[in-house]
């Protein structure tokens, strides 16, 4: 990137490897979920080596089954879809996950600046909605900002970032996102695009698009600056 951005009227962020870090909530539920599967008789053998959910954060839930656990029917993955989701709000109720070093921070600066905060996220309502909250950080996103395609039923993350533009009338953004859903949905809705480079799920050249690439959150505000 040569030359400065101009300030954007808002920002929309994805969640999962961008702000939140996923695996230090996701795990734990991870691994439960699969000895409640066994238990139940829904699932046979050692539980899928977690690198297949780590890379296949980012899609929908159902695609992340399919990569999980292919072998399984649409039955099971439903089941998976719960047990995952119950064991991570009990985590959440343990204060259990962990924000990226300056998150808070720089999400308060930006709004100080007047800048509007959204989030896009392919996850479950009641799971995004709960990671902001457990953090402290639902007053620093606009009312009603935290989109994710559970509750709105979007088939991809451009409908999501589109609908969320078109509700909130939004002239001017930036996309902030680590996976190549992101850098699709930010380009696809004519936006800037910042490729968040420091979760360790991406795959090789998924950030190769974005406009820019940074390697701390709180390099965001230097963009702006």
């Amino acid at each position: 990137m040569t030359g400065k951005w101009t300030k954007p009227e808002a920002m929309i962020f994805d969640l999962d490897g961008t702000l939140f870090q996923t695996e230090t909530l996701l795990l734990p539920a991870y691994y439960a979920t699969f000895d409640q599967l066994r238990k139940e008789g829904l699932f046979q053998g050692e539980t899928p080596p977690e690198k297949h959910i780590l890379g296949a954060l980012g899609m929908l839930l159902e695609h992340i089954w399919q990569q999980v656990m292919p072998d399984y029917g649409a039955e099971v993955h439903r089941r998976a879809d719960e047990l995952l989701l119950n064991f991570q709000l009990e985590g959440m109720a343990r204060k259990e996950g962990k924000l990226y070093d300056g998150v808070a921070r720089t999400l308060q600066t930006a709004r100080e600046q007047g800048i509007k905060l959204f989030i896009a996220s392919n996850g479950l309502e009641a799971y995004v909605k709960g990671v902001i909250r457990m953090h402290g950080l639902e007053p620093l996103f606009e009312k009603d900002g935290l989109y994710n395609a559970g509750e709105y039923q979007t088939r991809s993350k451009n409908d999501l970032v589109r609908l969320l533009l078109e509700r909130h009338q939004l002239k001017s953004a930036w996309m902030v996102g680590d996976r190549s859903s992101d850098v699709e949905a930010g380009h696809a809705n004519g936006l800037k695009v910042v490729g968040c480079d420091y979760a360790g799920f991406r795959k090789e050249g998924e950030l190769d698009d974005a406009d820019v690439v940074i390697n701390r959150f709180e390099d965001l505000l230097t963009l702006i600056q």
